[in-house]
């Protein structure tokens, strides 16, 4: 039986993101990155493909919660016979790839099921297991090819190709398990200090945490939101990923099944917006300084996305092996659409750069060029169609939403020049961007409601059109807006949650549906909000953030008459969003 999305915690370390299951059974696994092969790849596929079980023996989950401001979970469980903790965390960015599994019994006697499957390569290697000594230790080591495994604790009973055990616990016992990643050519690193690197992993993550700036009824989902953006993002290089998971499907049993463990620009720098917003200006640096690396260059060879230490290559290939979440395939990884252009994604940084230059963070003498570099490859591909925001893969069109961010990107390369006294091409810009303005007015605007339009060449609603007063481009209260809201309202409205745009219309080239996509909802919050409609917006905010698991995380998408979380979880997309709108309430409230 599939475990819902919802069932699933994150840990974290800043380098990679496993989910753990409410029944105890890490699920997935990528060592040492987020982009790295899993190891446990039963999410998409079985127990057979790679799992990690610790539980009680007919337990029941009491209690689940984070430890206030990290991401060290805690779950209580009862049995028959006695009451048991769990306490699982990764060291916080300390430079290793450590996962620490302990439990105690709180009170009478528990057993303590044990259930190990290492299956590298997403479940499509057996590895070599075997006991090794090291620094003293007696621990199981599993090697696959460039990557070994390390597990140091209580032994476990090889079982054909898999370990276990039966453990017998009373009041006051406890069993402790640490798995580490290592270059299989390497000796196995030396133990870490369980004790004290929990209490390192506490105050990283409170030290962070209590740097963030939040406040009304929606704090404590807003913080938690801002941490998971920070456990998305890599410690070393400052890449963010969109999700730490790839193929979680957008509709079971459909096709639309993507990875998202790479850094998308367009995600990464509105995650920069909600950061900065909250104080956490030093980790939007983080975030330019490795834009910077990713895209610099030529501008002709400008990506929308890249991995996480800007690597350009990323192939889409499928894995035929695996049945996939809830029986939804292909499983991909890699992600074709690095290859597509998408006109959009220029603004959206430019936006996004703008504010930490507003936020008193000045140009150094690499990032100014940078930018100037994007507006270049902006001017040059001025009249290109593409394949808009939502990534879409059928024909290329001109997105109404892409043009009004080309449109930004060009307006805040004026800025700069203007308020802040950069050099470029001051009239060149200006001009272009003028005749934008007027291309958009004309041919992005239907003639008969007065709403801004999907693409130039069709009347379709577009939830991403929702974006457009966010850049300046018109007022939210512009009634081509309103028009446009109107038409949104109608068209993707689905039991009270927006979609991104109609599926069979046609446009985005690939079979069957998907649910409503939550940051569309958000950005509608946002325009109630902006627009005096208060009632709807936190009613609306209300019914979002109750989609959220119930650790407070939130996939792409949401099936209302399932109450399910769908897509790759937890989105970033979705949690920044939840950030926007939350300040937007805010503002609207003041």
């Amino acid at each position: 039986m599939t475990t819902p999305i919802s069932d699933y915690a994150l840990l974290a370390d800043l380098h990679t993101g496993p989910l753990v299951s409410r029944a105890g059974s890490i699920d997935w696994l990528c060592l040492p990155r987020f982009d790295s092969d899993a190891v446990f790849t039963a999410l998409l596929g079985t127990p057979d493909d790679g799992r990690w079980l610790i539980a009680p023996r007919r337990g029941e989950v009491v209690d689940r919660w984070y430890e206030e401001g990290t991401f060290v979970l805690r779950t209580r469980w009862r049995t028959p016979t006695g009451e048991a903790e769990t306490v699982e965390f990764m060291p916080a960015s300390d430079g290793r790839a450590d996962l620490v599994r302990e439990i105690r019994c709180i009170t009478g006697e528990v057993t303590v099921d044990v259930d190990l499957r290492f299956r590298p390569a997403y479940g499509a290697a057996t590895p070599w297991v075997r006991k090794v000594r090291a620094h003293g230790q007696q621990c199981l080591m599993a090697i696959a090819g460039p990557d070994a495994y390390v597990l140091r604790g209580p032994h476990l009973e090889p079982d054909g190709a898999r370990h276990g055990g039966a453990f017998a616990l009373s009041a006051g016992q406890s069993l402790t398990w640490v798995l580490t990643w290592t270059p299989s050519h390497a000796e196995p690193p030396a133990p870490i200090d369980v004790d004290a690197a929990l209490e390192s992993t506490r105050e990283y993550w409170h030290d962070w945490s209590d740097r963030v700036t939040t406040q009304g009824p929606w704090a404590e989902a807003v913080h938690r939101s801002l941490l998971v953006l920070r456990a998305l993002t890599h410690a070393d290089t400052g890449g963010i990923v969109a999700a730490p998971t790839t193929s979680l499907p957008e509709e079971a049993g459909g096709e639309r099944n993507w990875d998202y463990r790479f850094c998308w620009l367009r995600d990464s720098a509105l995650t920069l917006q909600a950061l900065l917003v909250h104080g956490r200006t030093r980790g939007a640096l983080h975030w330019r300084n490795w834009l910077l690396r990713a895209v610099a260059g030529d501008p002709e060879d400008l990506q929308i996305m890249y991995g996480v230490a800007g690597e350009r290559s990323l192939p889409e290939r499928t894995l035929d092996h695996l049945v996939g979440y809830a029986d939804s395939r292909p499983v991909r990884i890699g992600n074709g659409a690095v290859e597509q252009f998408q006109a959009d994604v220029v603004g959206e940084v430019m936006i996004a750069l703008a504010e930490l230059r507003d936020a008193g963070i000045d140009e150094d003498a690499f990032s100014w060029p940078l930018q100037r570099n994007m507006l270049t490859y902006v001017t040059t591909h001025a009249d290109r169609k593409d394949q808009g925001l939502w990534e879409m893969r059928g024909d290329p069109h001109h997105f109404t939403h892409s043009r009004v961010m080309m449109w930004a990107g060009l307006d805040r390369g004026i800025r700069a020049i203007s308020e802040h006294g950069l050099a470029g091409p001051l009239e060149e810009w200006t001009r272009m961007r003028d005749e934008l303005r007027d291309e958009i007015l004309t041919r992005g605007v239907n003639s008969v409601t007065g709403g801004f339009t999907q693409t130039y060449d069709n009347t379709e609603a577009d939830a991403s059109l929702l974006q457009i007063p966010q850049t300046g481009f018109v007022a939210y209260d512009d009634p081509r807006m309103l028009a446009t809201v109107a038409h949104i309202e109608r068209d993707l409205m689905r039991d009270g949650l927006l979609l991104r745009y109609r599926t069979t219309a046609g446009t985005d080239g690939v079979a069957g549906d998907e649910h409503p996509f939550l940051a569309c909802s958000f950005w509608l919050v946002e325009q109630y909000a902006k627009t005096g409609r208060m009632d709807e917006a936190v009613s609306l905010m209300e019914r979002l953030v109750g989609c959220a698991s119930p650790l407070g995380l939130l996939a792409e998408e949401y099936d209302p008459v399932s109450g399910q979380l769908m897509g790759n979880f937890p989105q970033a997309f979705s949690h920044l969003t939840l950030v926007r709108a939350a300040d937007a309430l805010a503002a609207a409230t003041r």
